[in-house]
């Protein structure tokens, strides 16, 4: 893959298959039979197809994350240091405000805005925020300060805040146990819990380096993204036998072989915890290293077009696959009526008899895919031939 002025195609395409991915478990949050009423990683009541469904899709938040911190260090080497910082403070406070507004409107449909839930767009905008500051300080300070909070933020896990105060601090920076809280009459829930997020996206700021061609050549990286792939799954083999750190959800045998490695598997990612963050960023890296040498196919083109307008696409996801969920509603009977019995997360979304069984989910989710494509495909064109200062907002 070669790299123009400004873009690096692996990371465009690998941002872009990442996304495709993420539709398949929004999907499924909307469309499958039981996603409102079993979990797909409970071990009691889920099957392998279904967990792995969900395993995979865990892969894209800490990649969108991480290859965000690595766009920021491509952008460093284009902006004064002022200039980016400036950018990054008001790119995540914009994003904080459409994760409050757009975002959250997407996935609920409620008009009164009564209830707020946090999720990665506002983890990826307080991160931009405290990067906009981090940027200030020497690339190694950077860079060890992600490592840090990487490898030890599992170190609150033995430790719950009795203070009240506290607790709900810790509930929005580094823990999620999905408390509510009320807030001027508003219904607050966070899900992603932005100290480890921001570990995450620190460390793709320090990735980043290895793109930069005046550094690196395209050998030298392949062989960094690869060690570092690699060392990052044996890290996860080694901590996960241990079964002591790194993730508050041991291992356990199970009744076969098959369920003793869902439960191997079975790591949290809310908050994203060492384990979790080493089995998804290790193979992400070994896929970008691999995307390096890649023809460039119909089907990694489409990719890389996702790619290019990640907020867009994320955007428009999550209106397409609710969209459809409201036909779904009225198809299959259900009333107006109704709604003020639904849960104000999910609108049209009953918890019961409603949905499809899992490949028909699939089905859904190839189709979700294609309906943005096309929209993305015109906003990546008008975006290459527009110079807008907006345009870097979306």
């Amino acid at each position: 893959m070669t790299q123009n002025s400004k873009r690096v195609l692996s990371i465009d395409i690998l941002r872009g298959l990442i996304m495709a991915l993420m539709a398949l478990d929004h999907t499924r949050d909307y469309f499958h039979i039981t996603a409102a009423t079993e979990d797909p990683t409970n071990l009691a009541t889920t099957t392998p197809i279904l967990f792995f469904t969900r395993f995979i899709t865990h892969y894209c938040a800490p990649t969108f994350v991480f290859l965000s911190g690595v766009s920021i260090y491509l952008q460093s080497l284009r902006k004064s240091g002022a200039q980016l910082s400036l950018f990054l403070l008001t790119r995540g406070l914009w994003l904080v405000f459409m994760e409050l507004t757009l975002v959250n409107f997407g996935w609920s449909f409620n008009i009164y805005f009564n209830f707020l839930f946090l999720q990665v767009i506002w983890a990826i905008g307080c991160s931009m925020v405290i990067l906009s500051l981090a940027i200030r300080f020497p690339y190694w300070v950077v860079v060890s300060a992600g490592s840090a909070i990487t490898l030890l933020h599992n170190l609150t896990d033995i430790y719950i805040p009795e203070n009240e105060g506290l607790k709900v601090a810790a509930n929005f920076l580094v823990m999620t146990d999905f408390s509510m809280y009320e807030v001027l009459g508003i219904r607050i829930m966070s899900a992603y819990a932005i100290v480890p997020w921001t570990g995450i996206m620190l460390l793709g700021f320090g990735a980043g380096k290895w793109f930069d061609t005046t550094r690196f050549n395209h050998l030298k990286r392949r062989s960094y993204l690869v060690y570092s792939g690699l060392s990052l799954i044996t890290l996860f083999v080694i901590l996960r036998l241990i079964n002591d750190y790194g993730d508050p959800k041991p291992w356990v045998c199970m009744k076969t072989n098959t369920y003793t490695l869902l439960s191997y598997l079975n790591v949290t990612k809310y908050p994203p915890s060492l384990m979790y963050t080493c089995i998804t960023l290790g193979p992400a890296l070994l896929v970008l290293a691999v995307l390096e040498t890649q023809p460039f196919s119909w089907f990694l083109r489409a990719m890389n077009t996702l790619g290019r307008v990640p907020f867009f696409y994320y955007l428009l996801h999550i209106y397409v696959i609710h969209i459809l969920c409201v036909g779904l509603y009225f198809t299959e009977g259900f009333a107006w009526g109704q709604l003020d019995t639904l849960p104000q997360m999910f609108a049209f979304r009953p918890s019961e008899n409603f949905g499809f069984q899992l490949g028909y989910v699939y089905l859904v989710w190839i189709g979700v895919v294609t309906i943005c494509y096309f929209p993305c495909r015109w906003y990546d064109r008008y975006k290459s031939t527009h110079k807008k200062w907006w345009l870097g907002y979306l």
